[in-house]
């Protein structure tokens, strides 16, 4: 008969990192407000492109702060070895902007609210002048 210690329990139980938003388990990152929970075999997901999928599906949703889900999911990529690279660090910046001023720790701005596309501004048209032959 096998027989489990609760301290055993416990430290199963016990979360691997945790921030203000976030708690990192054996299991996956869960956010602690709202309970979303991404598994630990998903974490890696990436998109066709290339981008992962996580930091750009988060930033659509209005309860994540943008400092302690990288943190957190920085602590989950080390945690279970997943390795990050180049387009990580896009994925963060395409998803939830870049940072423009302010104080608030989770002021950021969509990169396309920074980026609006202008109507060319309008040429001058050069008088039409004829065509004169050199003269031999």
């Amino acid at each position: 008969m096998e027989t489990t210690r609760l301290d055993d329990v416990a430290a199963e139980a016990a979360p691997l990192f945790e921030n203000r938003d976030w708690r990192l388990h054996a299991d996956g990152l869960e956010h602690r407000e709202t309970g979303y929970f991404i598994d630990r075999d998903a974490l890696s997901a990436r998109r066709p492109d290339g981008y992962w999928e996580w930091p750009l599906h988060l930033s659509e949703k209005s309860w994540c702060g943008v400092r302690s889900f990288r943190e957190a999911f920085s602590a989950a990529l080390q945690a279970f070895g997943i390795a990050p690279d180049r387009k990580l660090t896009l994925s963060f910046a395409l998803g939830f902007g870049t940072r423009v001023g302010g104080a608030a720790p989770d002021a950021f701005v969509p990169l396309a609210e920074l980026v609006r596309l202008r109507a060319p501004a309008p040429r001058s048209v050069a008088a039409i002048r004829p065509l004169v032959a050199a003269s031999a």
